[in-house]
């Protein structure tokens, strides 16, 4: 009886079961918005196919279509980062999922490439926004204990989003023709507005922040975003964004290249298939909530270390060693488990590692920043590939980013525990 006496709660019952219901409110806020930002970026992924036939889109415009998303959210990520600090992290939060959603939406109205394109920019700064303000309002709200589990598997929700992605896309180019169910895919993506409703009855803003913006205005002297480079913060900055950097850059390349190298270059044919997808989404899942676990138990720093040596060894199996179409089925799972885990963790550890006052625009620069410039590994690793081949140009740029970030993380402060101000 002793030894359970001993046990925390969370441990046995789980730590949403121990949350108070603002946090358990505010955990299904975030946990939503970013399964539906999924949602409506991976849309994109299932349909471009379909859109190169229907407007003749070479792969170059293909390509410039899924960069524009990622190099726009960069830019949202922080601007909405810094309106967080300012006018409040519910206020901002609402703001980027109406914007993400009608964007979203309108592009289902599209008529030609160059509509797409305008409207897969506005759609990423709503995109970026989202990720920045939702994990720094759920790391303010939940207590210390549980903040890396829960923020980790509010990251989980990007599964989930994927997964649904690919059941509707399933299903809507069963029943309809093809020039009209990717346009149905698009209209589906204004449902997370309806989440809006949800936070602005049920969400307040975290009482830290509340704190730390009276503060400010009694004091007159408030942060100005240009803080985060300030010779305080500037090496938390710098070191953040290349860790950053380097988790987005590896995930980027090798989700974005690695089934044309295994189609055209191995040839296998289980690529792309619908069992090889639902084994990578749920490989991810996994993923997202062992490393929520991890990032708690061993600390921010070694969840890192742990994740970024899988993924460099689960990249080296794919392209350096011959595999069958049964065992390329099965190693889904460990790439996506490896390859989704690291990101468990960066939610929790850019919200301790930022002061109150400017949190949400330094964790929105370091994440965004890192997704511009990861958002350009794709097209390196294309360039490379020209004299390199394919698997060496990925291995080099995946294997490099996960050196950046054991880099990074072993230069940055571990801050497991710690109590935010």
């Amino acid at each position: 009886m002793s030894s359970y006496r001993q046990t925390n709660p969370a441990e046995r019952r789980g730590f949403i079961a121990e949350m108070s219901q603002t946090e358990r409110r505010t955990f299904i806020a975030a946990f939503g918005g970013w399964a539906l930002d999924a949602f409506d970026f991976m849309v994109f992924t299932f349909v471009i196919s379909t859109l190169g036939t229907i407007f003749h889109i070479d792969k170059g415009q293909a390509g410039m279509l899924a960069t524009v998303t990622l190099l726009f959210s960069a830019v949202g990520g922080w601007l909405a980062g810094i309106l967080a600090d300012r006018i409040g992290r519910v206020r901002v939060l609402q703001g980027t999922i109406l914007w993400f959603s009608v964007c979203t939406m309108l592009i289902g109205f599209a008529q030609s490439f160059d509509q797409i394109l305008v409207l897969r920019a506005l759609q990423g700064l709503g995109f970026g926004g989202e990720w920045a303000v939702g994990s720094v309002l759920i790391g303010e709200m939940v207590r210390t204990e549980y903040r890396g589990r829960t923020v980790g598997t509010v990251q989980s929700g990007w599964a989930i989003g994927w997964a649904v992605a690919a059941g509707i896309y399933t299903v809507a180019f069963s029943l309809l023709p093809d020039e009209y169910a990717w346009r149905v895919l698009f209209w589906i993506g204004v449902v997370p507005a309806v989440l809006v409703l949800f936070i602005r009855k049920n969400v307040p803003e975290p009482e830290l922040y509340q704190r730390t913006r009276k503060q400010e205005v009694a004091s007159e002297k408030p942060m100005s975003a240009w803080s985060i480079f300030s010779p305080r913060l500037l090496k938390t900055t710098v070191l953040s964004a290349l860790l950053c950097t380097g988790v987005q850059g590896g995930y980027y390349a090798v989700t974005t290249w690695l089934p044309t190298f295994l189609k055209t270059e191995r040839h296998l044919s289980v690529i792309g298939t619908g069992g090889y997808l639902s084994v990578i989404i749920l490989g991810s899942f996994i993923g997202y909530l062992v490393g929520a676990v991890l990032t708690d138990r061993l600390g921010r720093r070694a969840n890192l270390l742990i994740f970024a040596a899988l993924s460099s060894v689960t990249i080296y199996i794919y392209t350096r060693v011959a595999l069958s179409n049964e065992q390329m089925l099965f190693l889904g799972f460990p790439l996506g488990f490896a390859a989704s885990g690291i990101f468990s963790g960066m939610g929790a550890y850019l919200t301790e590692l930022f002061p109150s006052a400017v949190r949400a625009t330094g964790q929105g620069f370091a994440y965004n920043f890192g997704r511009g410039i990861g958002a350009l590994f794709p097209s390196l690793v294309g360039y490379l590939a020209n004299t390199s081949g394919l698997g060496a140009a990925i291995g080099m740029f995946a294997g490099g980013a996960y050196f950046i970030v054991l880099l990074a993380a072993i230069f940055l402060p571990e801050t497991k525990g710690k109590e935010i101000s």
